[in-house]
């Protein structure tokens, strides 16, 4: 179908859910936690080159963030990881672009990405979620994750992870599981976030 040269493009999404999100205006009515779990277990991180029979997904790092805030934070309530869990849940609708990728586009991106993640925080209540205290928290688990992703999936060396995203800085027993890290099937990480998410959101 041609479009009209005097049509807006369209700036909309339908997801399963039925609702339309329009991407340049989110409403945070339109934003259903299904949806999120749904696409971000079948975003790839690292654009899909990792080790193993599956695409290592958006939704299972979301989960390993979480998990790194709740042990470095053990004075976060609920709503602090839920906040840490939907860090990245943007990316539901946008994809998961590789840092160097992103840094090339440049603010513009960033802006649109802050954008969907402020209407999704109002969505679930966490808006004091967008301040410095708790963004640096998260950001940090983040970094630590992604040296666990990088070494064990991503075909990193140790040196270069360390360069790239510092020294982890969790419990032992932390560190054990994760050296086993296995991608699971976007079913799988599906079901893991909304069970996660379930646990946290006391609605």
């Amino acid at each position: 179908m041609t479009q009209n040269a005097n049509q807006k493009p369209r700036a909309w999404q339908r997801m399963l859910s039925g609702r339309r999100l329009d991407l340049l205006a989110p409403d945070p009515a339109d934003i259903e936690i299904e949806d999120i779990a749904h696409g971000l277990a079948r975003v790839a991180r690292w654009n899909g080159q990792t080790k193993g029979a599956h695409a290592f997904s958006v939704a299972q790092h979301s989960l390993m963030v979480e998990t790194i805030v709740k042990a470095q934070n053990p004075a976060f309530g609920a709503k602090d990881l839920l906040a840490a869990l939907l860090h990245d849940a943007p990316e539901y609708v946008i994809g998961d672009l590789i840092s160097p990728f992103k840094a090339a586009i440049g603010l513009d991106y960033k802006a649109f990405e802050n954008r969907l993640l402020a209407a999704i925080h109002r969505r679930y209540g966490l808006s004091f979620a967008e301040g410095p205290a708790l963004s640096a928290r998260v950001k940090h688990a983040d970094r630590v994750a992604a040296y666990f992703e990088a070494t064990v999936l991503a075909g990193f060396a140790v040196e270069e992870a360390q360069l790239f995203f510092g020294q982890p800085d969790i419990p032992g027993a932390l560190a054990r599981e994760f050296a086993l890290l296995e991608p699971l099937s976007a079913n799988h990480a599906e079901i893991a976030f909304l069970d996660r998410f379930n646990q946290l959101w006391p609605n």
